[in-house]
């Protein structure tokens, strides 16, 4: 039964990451003024930091999913970009 978990995240591409890898690779893509459009919450908008936003996001489910959701969407994004000739 042990293993069942393991290989349930085989097919996560979340799997192995942690939520400051996430909020750093956004904030490098998108910066953070971006990043508050993209995602309206206070620790993007006012005063953003790192830390300031991991702390949020530990404690707020529907933020975090936004973020991970957001994250997952600009690495398929990237990855068709690199598929893409660069003629077209």
């Amino acid at each position: 039964m042990s293993e069942q978990p393991a290989s349930s995240q085989k097919n996560n591409p979340l799997h192995g990451l942690t939520l400051e890898a996430i909020v750093t690779a956004l904030v490098a893509h998108y910066g953070w003024e971006k990043l508050g459009q993209e995602i309206n919450i206070r620790c993007f908008t006012l005063d953003p930091s790192i830390k300031s936003s991991l702390k949020f996001l530990r404690k707020t489910p529907w933020a975090r999913e936004k973020v991970e959701s957001l994250y997952l969407y600009m690495q398929r994004k990237q990855a068709k970009q690199k598929e893409a000739p660069d003629g077209l």
